[in-house]
C-alpha cells in the first residue's frame, strides 16, 4: 500500500515526534516501505548571517544530519530502508518539496494539540495536510 513514507523530525523536540515515527517504522515494516527521515533546518536570514562566521549555515546543515542520523540510530528500524535528509527553508515547504522528491505516498506527521494561536496562523502540520498530494497521518503526542 505504501512504498515511501516521510518522517518529519523536529530534532529540537525529537520526543514530541516518537510516536509519529513509531507508527511509521510500524508501517514501513508492514509495507516493505522506505523511510525517508527529514529535518528542516531553517536558514539564517540575511541580515543575521552577518553576525555569524563564515560557513555557519552549512556547519548548521552538517550538524543536523548528524543528529538526524543519531536519532534513528536509536530506532528499531532493522530491515528497513532508511534515508536521511536535511533541507533548508520554511518547514512545511520543504515537507511537502521533499514529499515530491522522494515520491512519498504517506507523510507521517508529528503534532501537538492546537492552541488559539494555531487556529489563527496555521501551523506547519496544518499547511502541509493542506497542501499535499499524498496521504498525510497527524500523529498526535
Amino acid at each position: 500500500m505504501y512504498n515511501h513514507i516521510l518522517v518529519p523530525i523536529d530534532l529540537d523536540q525529537a520526543e514530541a515526534s516518537e510516536k509519529a515515527v513509531q507508527t511509521a517504522i510500524q508501517i514501513a515494516r508492514d509495507n516493505g516501505a522506505t523511510l525517508h527521515f527529514l529535518n528542516v533546518v531553517v536558514p539564517v536570514g540575511a541580515m543575521a548571517s552577518t553576525f555569524f562566521p563564515a560557513g555557519f549555515q552549512k556547519q548548521m546543515t552538517q550538524a543536523a544530519m548528524q543528529r538526524l542520523h543519531d536519532f534513528t540510530a536509536e530506532q528499531k528500524t532493522d530491515g528497513i530502508v532508511k534515508h536521511h535528509i536535511v533541507a533548508e527553508g520554511a518547514i512545511y515547504d520543504q515537507i511537502l518539496k521533499i514529499a515530491e522528491r522522494t515520491k512519498a505516498d504517506l507523510i507521517a506527521l508529528a503534532s501537538h494539540r492546537p492552541e488559539l494561536s494555531d487556529y489563527l496562523l496555521g501551523p506547519n502540520a496544518a499547511r502541509v495536510v493542506r497542501h499535499s498530494r499524498g496521504s498525510v497521518m497527524v500523529v498526535r503526542d
